[in-house]
């Protein structure tokens, strides 16, 4: 996990802060509101706007689980880094880092550099997606966390 000892050496990297379960249930709100938004885009067609707001959905969902174990990383990167090692650690379904890294690398082809490549939407994977990640902020109490947070902290 050579990356996450990177990631936390970075000043908006990974940083343990006290678990916060206001703004991962927030953080949640934003992934299930932002799926909605995303129902009015897709009319639109625009390939920048649906990669944009189905890469916020995701990472807005995962920032949820960050949040209730209390970990702050602002660096995109590291925070896949982290789902990785949740994967590992059994918390988060296995692929899910795939899928954000697939999709922030669309979003970002897409805003940045405007290539206007294809967005595949699939609602149902979507909710999918944020069904799992409900289903890993469940499974995560105060000695989970806890153990989780050591473990990070001595990566």
């Amino acid at each position: 996990m050579k990356k996450i000892n990177w990631c936390k050496k970075q000043a908006n990297g990974i940083k343990i802060k006290e678990p916060n379960e206001n703004l991962s249930q927030e953080y949640f709100k934003n992934a299930e509101e932002s799926i909605r938004v995303l129902r009015s885009i897709k009319e639109t067609k625009s390939n920048m706007w649906l990669a944009t707001t189905k890469y916020y959905i995701e990472y807005f969902a995962i920032y949820s689980v960050l949040m209730k174990i209390g970990i702050k990383c602002e660096i995109h990167d590291c925070t896949i880094a982290l789902v990785k090692f949740l994967e590992d650690e059994e918390i988060i379904e296995k692929g899910i880092s795939k899928i954000l890294e697939k999709d922030k690398e669309l979003r970002i082809e897409n805003q940045y550099y405007l290539k206007n490549k294809f967005v595949e939407i699939d609602f149902e994977k979507l909710s999918d997606f944020i069904l799992s990640v409900k289903n890993s902020l469940e499974t995560l109490n105060n000695e989970k966390i806890k153990k989780l947070r050591e473990k990070i902290k001595t990566l």
